[in-house]
């Protein structure tokens, strides 16, 4: 059997060259992903903006808030 060193060393180039594509191919990816991300949409508010969130889980179980959410969302019809 015989082992040709040209041919090892053209199937090592290729080889390489394929690895040097795939991690280009990844990074293209990420810059493309960091483009096309939104902001984070939890960060603190800039400028005159107000955050508005819930402030205690407690209120949203309250049998009577839940009894007028639900009178709200059916009046509204979403």
């Amino acid at each position: 059997m015989v082992i040709s060193l040209r041919k090892w060393l053209l199937r090592l180039k290729y080889a390489l060259i394929f690895m040097l594509l795939s991690y280009m191919f990844y990074y293209a990816i990420g810059l493309m992903k960091e483009y096309i991300l939104q902001p984070d949409k939890y960060r603190v508010p800039e400028g005159s903006a107000i955050k508005v969130f819930y402030g205690d889980a407690a209120e949203v179980s309250d049998a009577d808030n839940l009894a007028d959410r639900l009178k709200l969302f059916y009046w509204y019809g979403e």
